[in-house]
């Protein structure tokens, strides 16, 4: 499995905590930023991670920032993408298993690193289950679909 990881200056220690980790494990990860000292604005930083995974340059994405929030917010602004932020195993199993998120966020100001290297690992090992879950991803997808044809046809007039 191929990884894109990206974080602001508020989880430049995770990241390079979680790199080491996956490393470890012998999953390669690339790294989308931040460097040390750098201040960067996590948007560009999400949006960049989110891009490379939903045009299938990578399978799966690590976000982190203080919080893990605003870089869900702004990959879930990607089409296709479904980023969760999880700071406890049942939600990190959940967010692949009912939700098929292809990005994983945390916050360094949450969690500390040993739970963020065990919450990663079980959203590494789980699968998307389908089942009764998979009628709600289907609509999640089919209603982004249908909000971005909206919105082309609003511009085309």
């Amino acid at each position: 499995m191929k990884l894109a990881i990206g974080c602001d200056e508020a989880a430049y220690q995770l990241k390079t905590v979680l790199i080491q980790h996956l490393l470890d494990r012998g999953i390669e990860a690339e790294d989308f930023g931040a460097d040390p000292g750098q201040n960067v604005l996590y948007p560009d930083i999400a949006y960049t991670v989110a891009d490379a995974v939903a045009t299938g340059r990578y399978e799966r994405g690590i976000l982190l920032c203080g919080t893990g929030i605003g870089m869900a917010i702004c990959a879930n602004k990607v089409p296709g993408i479904r980023a969760a932020v999880c700071h406890d195993p049942f939600s990190a199993e959940r967010a692949r298993k009912s939700n098929n998120a292809q990005i994983l966020c945390m916050g360094q100001r949450v969690i500390g690193e040993e739970l963020a290297k065990y919450l990663t690992d079980i959203w590494l090992n789980c699968d998307f289950q389908g089942g009764g879950s998979a009628p709600k991803v289907e609509r999640m997808m089919a209603l982004e679909k249908e909000h971005i044809r909206q919105y082309e046809e609003n511009e085309a007039k």
